[in-house]
C-alpha cells in the first residue's frame, strides 16, 4: 500500500442521494468546513507522505486542475517532504506551501471576473497577453496577500524550475527568506517565451521552466526520492503535435537558444510522457490527471470552464484519496 489514512467518518457522504452538482458541492464544502474547524489544524495532524515527491506540471490556465487537487490536499493536511513546480505548477505550489487553500482558485476564477489579466483586453490595455506582474505584485500584496511567514516556516522543501535563456539549461531554484527573490523565481518560472519578457534571477536571464523541463520527475528521483505523486494537466494518452514551425530570428533575437528549445519541446515533452506512463504502469509513481480531454487552453479566461476544471481536479483528488484510504488496490502495491 502506498499509504493509509483512516477517513471512515468521511465516507458517509457517498451515501447521500444524488443531488444536483451545485448542491452536492455545497454540501461537501459545508461538511469539510465543519471538519476543519473541529478536527483540523494545519500546524498539527499532518499526513506527510514520507519519502515521496510531489511534482506539479505547468500548462497555463490548465493548472486550475492542479488548484483543485492541491486544495483537497490542504483540506486533508496532505503534505510531501519535497515539492517541485513548473510554470503554473510553480504558482500553485507557492500557495500550497503557504497553506492558503482557495488562493490559487481565487486568482483563476473570481479575480478573472473582477480583474481580467489574460486575453485581448489585457493586450489592448497593457500591451501584454497575460499580466503576470499583476499577479505577483498587486494580487500577492494587496488583493489576496501571500502568507510569507507560513511559507518560509514550512519545513518541507519546495523548488521551482526556470530555463536559462542563454544555455537552455533547467535551473531548480528555492528560496527560504528573501521575498523579492522568491517572487522573481516564481515570475520567471511562469513567463511564457515571446508572450512575457525575460526575468532576471540572480543576475541571469530566465524564462518559463517548462521549456527545459516540463515535468521534473527526473529531478525528484535524482534527489533520492523513490516514489512520486505527479499532477499532470492533460489526460492520459495526450501527446503534443510535432509540427512546430521554427521561430523566426526576429522573435527573441537575443536568445537563439530559447527559439531552438521552443522548436524541440514537443518531442522532449512527449518523451517525458512516455516515460511517466511506463513508471505509472510499473507502480513506481502515482499520476493524478484530468480524466478526459480538456476544453481549457493555456490562455483560457472563461470563468465557467475554469471553475469546471477546478472542480474536476478536486473530485479526482478525492477519488484517489478515498481509494488509498479504504485499502483498495493502488498503483504502488
Amino acid at each position: 500500500m502506498f499509504f493509509y489514512i483512516n477517513i471512515k467518518s468521511k465516507i458517509r457522504i457517498l451515501a447521500l442521494p444524488r443531488l444536483t452538482t451545485n448542491l452536492l458541492l455545497v454540501l461537501h464544502l459545508i461538511k469539510y468546513t465543519l471538519m476543519d474547524r473541529q478536527n483540523m489544524n494545519y500546524s498539527r495532524d499532518i499526513n506527510t507522505i514520507k519519502d515521496t515527491a510531489l511534482i506539479l506540471e505547468g500548462g497555463g490556465m490548465r493548472c486550475v486542475f492542479t488548484s483543485g487537487v492541491l486544495d483537497f490536499f490542504m483540506e486533508h493536511n496532505i503534505e510531501f517532504p519535497y515539492t517541485i513546480g513548473v510554470s503554473g505548477g510553480a504558482s500553485n505550489g507557492l500557495s500550497y506551501m503557504s497553506r492558503q487553500k482557495g488562493r490559487s482558485n481565487y486568482a483563476n476564477t473570481t479575480l478573472m471576473s473582477s480583474h481580467p489579466y489574460i486575453g485581448l483586453g489585457t493586450l489592448l490595455k497593457k500591451g501584454k497577453v497575460i499580466d503576470l506582474e499583476f499577479l505577483f505584485k498587486e494580487f500577492a500584496f494587496k488583493i489576496y496577500p501571500f502568507d510569507f511567514d507560513t511559507f518560509f516556516k514550512n519545513k518541507n522543501y519546495f523548488e521551482m524550475v526556470t530555463t536559462h535563456c542563454i544555455t537552455g539549461a533547467a535551473h531548480y531554484l528555492s528560496e527560504t527568506s528573501n521575498v523579492s527573490r522568491l517572487f522573481s523565481i516564481g515570475l520567471a518560472s511562469c513567463s511564457l517565451p515571446i508572450i512575457n519578457p525575460v526575468v532576471m534571477v540572480d543576475g541571469e536571464p530566465m524564462t518559463d521552466g517548462g521549456l527545459a523541463d516540463s515535468i521534473p520527475l527526473a529531478r525528484a528521483l535524482g534527489k533520492g526520492y523513490k516514489k512520486a505523486v505527479v499532477i499532470l494537466t492533460q489526460n492520459r494518452g495526450y501527446r503534443k503535435s510535432k509540427s512546430y514551425i521554427k521561430i523566426p530570428p526576429f522573435f527573441i533575437p537575443k536568445f537563439p537558444m530559447v527559439r531552438d528549445m521552443l522548436y524541440s519541446r514537443p518531442n522532449r515533452y512527449n518523451e517525458q510522457l512516455e516515460w511517466i506512463e511506463k513508471l505509472e504502469n510499473s507502480g513506481q509513481i502515482i499520476v493524478i490527471r484530468p480524466e478526459k480531454p480538456l476544453k481549457v487552453g493555456r490562455l483560457t479566461n472563461d470563468v465557467k470552464s475554469l471553475t469546471e476544471l477546478y472542480n474536476e481536479g478536486y473530485d479526482v483528488a478525492k477519488k484517489w484519496y478515498l481509494k488509498m484510504s479504504v485499502g483498495a488496490d493502488s498503483p504502488n502495491e
